[in-house]
């Protein structure tokens, strides 16, 4: 279970680390996060979006070795899918992958097809909140790349807060520009679905390309008010 007292001590010092971080670089975050947290307690998640991209870039600059978790909803682009195991080679990540079921066939026999247009709660909460809360479940710290200009939601994201499990957002005060510029000017590798226009990519029927003019999350949950698959909330 999660130590309950490194999870205390850190929500003790939240304030005072919010403060701090404001003028640090992500890396000076990453060394504090890899310090902060017993071997084997601390974890990146990804499904290797660009921001992703950059911690793990990071992470493998830094020598810091955590465990990378990959939430496989059985729904990813096939690209997600291939693009994971080339980044897991490239940096010799330890990739933890989650499935909601073996295969997507054995999950369909179980909840019937196209569960995401019946009931799109029970789609996120069985693909991706089931098996996070599983990948997590031995973790005390959580690493993500999340931003406070992606939505109205993350506008006043913390690095780090402490929502059961602690979250360290290193990347919180970056905007979208920021992270394609260090992407370019390190030449980090990047999902090939940018260069086709997925802004910000999900599962395969709930993502679509945005247009020039449109916010980088327009194409997730397109038509819809919804913002979040909620797995931040668990």
């Amino acid at each position: 279970m999660r130590n309950s007292s490194i999870a205390a001590s850190v929500l003790g010092e939240a304030t005072e680390l919010n403060a701090r971080f404001e003028k640090a670089y992500p890396t000076e975050i990453l060394r504090w996060a890899g310090s902060a947290f017993a071997e084997g307690r601390l974890a990146l998640s990804s499904t290797f979006g660009v921001g992703g991209m950059i911690l793990i870039h990071l992470l493998a600059e830094e020598g810091i070795s955590v465990p990378v978790i990959f939430i496989d909803t059985l729904y990813h682009f096939p690209e997600t899918l291939e693009y994971s195991e080339r980044v897991r080679d490239r940096y010799g990540l330890e990739l933890r992958t989650y499935r909601p079921a073996p295969s997507r066939k054995e999950f369909e026999a179980r909840h019937g097809p196209r569960l995401w247009e019946r009931d799109e709660e029970l789609f996120h909460q069985l693909t991706k909140l089931d098996p996070m809360r599983e990948a997590l479940r031995e973790m005390d710290g959580w690493i993500t790349g999340r931003r406070r200009d992606q939505s109205k939601t993350r506008e006043t994201l913390p690095y780090v807060e402490f929502a059961n499990w602690v979250k360290i957002s290193p990347l919180a005060s970056w905007s979208l520009e920021d992270v394609w510029n260090f992407t370019r000017l390190h030449d980090v590798p990047y999902h090939p679905l940018h260069d086709l226009g997925y802004a910000s990519i999900g599962d395969a029927p709930l993502t679509t390309p945005i247009r020039p003019d449109e916010h980088e999350r327009a194409g997730r949950w397109r038509g819809s008010v919804r913002l979040e698959c909620g797995l931040h909330g668990i």
